[in-house]
Formats: C-alpha cells, structure tokens, sequence
C-alpha cells in the first residue's frame, strides 16, 4: 500500500521516467481533442500517434507502449479502428478507456460497455459518464466496487478526482476550475495518464500521478493566464517545466 505522503515523490517518478523512456501513446481519440491530446503528451516527453485508419492501426499499436481508446468522435471509422486495436493490444500492452459522453446516447453506452468488458487497466471519466455506465451514482463504494468488478483502475476526475482499484482509493485535489473551459481537457489528462501506464505497470499508481500531474500544471498556468485560451497553451508549458519540487509542494491528496 502506498502512503498519501508517498505519492508526490512516486508521481514526480513517473514523470521522470516519461522523459527518459519516450513512451509511445496510441491515441484513438476524437477530431476535436487531437491537436492538444498530441501537444499534453509532448509536453510531458511522450510521443503521440493518432491514426485511426482500420488498414493500419494494428501495425501502429503492436508497436506502441500504451494505447488510448476515446469515443468522442464515435464514427464508423473510428468503431472499425477501435475493435482492431483492442484486437491487436490483447493484453501485451496497457489501455485506458475515456467513454466520452455515454451518457448522452444508448448506442455509444452499448458499446461503451462492450469495451469495459475487454480489460482496460484504467477507465477515466466523469461522474455523469460513471453513473450511464454503472448504472448508479457516484460514491467511493460505487467506484470501489465498480473497478472490482471490473479488475480496472476507475480514475473519476472531478472535484476533487478519485482514483480506486477497489481496495486502494485516493482523492486528489489537484485542479482548476478554469480547466473545464478548455475542450479536451479531459482527453487530454487520459492520454497523460496513458504515458504514465506505458511506464509505470501499477495501474493505480499510474493515474493517480497522471491526474496529479495534470492538475498541478493546470493550476500553475491558471495562476498567469487571462481565460481559457492562455490556460490551454499555458498549461503546456506547465507540465513541459514541472520538477519534482514543485510537484512535492503542490500535490494534495488525502
């Protein structure tokens, strides 16, 4: 079991380790979020990939170190795209799964849940996509329960986020309100907490130090910026410079 006082040395760890070992993320995620998914997984030192084309997708996955599957741009190319990767994956690398919106539509839920079934390591969402896909509300025995029965990390962010496997659960208090201004954050924070399962095989672990990592450079960028524009390139530049000082003073977890 890991103290909450241990953590903002061992998320200061991950981040260390992105930097040196490069990890490759394949991202299957939405048209809208690409662009800053890609340049959040620079900024920590990973590499992105974004290819959704079924012809190639495997070559690009067996290749890979983590593998990011989004639905919120869920079209035919990109359900094709999904099923093989997952196919391709098959338990030799590590997935996240972000169900975007499956509380907005019965058919993306349906295969929303599909996919919960095929083993993600974690699952990163909000608190309306965990009650469509867990059918009840949000409580730390819900969540608890739901990743037990799921042998999947649930990483809920929110206010504050909640990491559980179903015997370890944390919160964390990282953030900014400003940072729900900015389309795909939370792609974003799950493509982070891609790179840090690509290099940390404690699922738990991995996205608990994402989601305190992404919190701390969204608050540090929120501290200069003038709106939502300046947070998005600001946060960037955040976690392009955060050290393992500034994480140990900043993290809040309990």
């Amino acid at each position: 079991m890991h103290a909450p006082r241990d953590l903002p040395l061992m998320a200061a760890d991950v981040l260390a380790r992105i930097r040196t070992r490069r990890p490759r993320v394949h991202c299957i995620t939405n048209s809208v979020a690409q662009n800053f998914t890609a340049n959040m997984l620079l900024s920590a030192g990973a590499v992105p990939s974004m290819t959704t084309d079924p012809a190639e997708i495997r070559e690009f996955v067996a290749s890979a170190d983590a593998l990011l599957v989004n639905l919120g741009t869920l079209d035919a190319v990109r359900q094709a795209a999904i099923k093989a990767a997952l196919a391709e994956a098959d338990g030799r690398i590590p997935w996240v799964l972000d169900p975007v919106f499956v509380d907005r539509a019965l058919s993306r839920a349906t295969f929303a849940l599909e996919l919960a079934a095929r083993s993600p390591n974690i699952i990163r969402l909000n608190g309306a996509e965990f009650a469509a896909l867990a059918e009840e509300q949000v409580a730390p025995a819900a969540l608890a329960r739901y990743a037990r029965e799921r042998s999947a990390v649930v990483a809920l962010t929110g206010d504050p986020d909640i990491v559980t496997d179903g015997a370890r659960t944390i919160s964390i208090g990282n953030g900014h309100p400003l940072m729900a201004k900015v389309t795909a954050m939370g792609c974003a924070a799950s493509a982070l907490v891609g790179a840090c399962i690509a290099v940390e095989p404690d699922a738990w672990l991995a996205a608990t130090a994402g989601l305190i990592l992404i919190g701390i450079a969204g608050e540090l960028a929120a501290g200069s910026a003038h709106g939502p524009g300046t947070l998005a390139s600001g946060i960037l530049d955040a976690l392009d410079g955060l050290n393992q000082r500034t994480i140990v003073e900043r993290t809040r977890v309990g």
